[in-house]
């Protein structure tokens, strides 16, 4: 049984998915989140050589006729439709799949020898763990449910 919010981050990528294929371009993810006293629908999509504002507008406009019509979502909400940026998470299949090899940077919910964070080189995905080596070598696994987040590192 699917709660609310990924009721309506499912239907919002189904009626994405048209709208990015037809462009040639990726839907990287969707999520429905309340911050501070708003809540936000936010699509982030992707191409090769990346996306620019125009792409973003063109997406959001389409979108937003179309949840107009559908009309799911009974809170008010702010759309949003952009790039995943350069801390890209982690999240579906490709996402490990293409990263393999790259460096990221993983957050848990519960600290691990009294560390939250950690980074390292992604070696391993299997759909349930997790697993990175270290600049000291080390090999790391960890579990899809202890991560809070995992994205591509970069430094500045």
């Amino acid at each position: 049984m699917l709660t609310r919010r990924e009721d309506i981050e499912r239907r919002t990528e189904e009626l994405l998915q048209p709208i990015i294929s037809e462009r040639r371009f990726e839907l990287v993810d969707v999520e429905f989140v309340k911050e501070g006293g708003n809540r936000y629908l936010r699509a982030y999509i992707d191409k090769p050589g990346g996306i620019a504002v125009d792409d973003c507008e063109t997406v959001s406009r389409a979108l937003s006729e179309l949840l107009d019509r559908e009309d799911y979502i009974a809170d008010s909400y702010i759309l949003e439709v952009s790039s995943p940026g350069l801390g890209r998470p982690l999240k579906k299949e490709k996402d490990f799949a293409r990263s393999m090899g790259e460096e990221v940077e993983i957050r848990l919910y519960r600290p691990r020898d009294h560390e939250k964070e950690f980074r390292g080189v992604l070696t391993g995905y299997d759909g349930v763990r997790v697993t990175i080596e270290t600049e000291e070598g080390e090999s790391l696994s960890f579990e899809k449910g202890e991560i809070a987040l995992i994205r591509l590192a970069f430094d500045f």
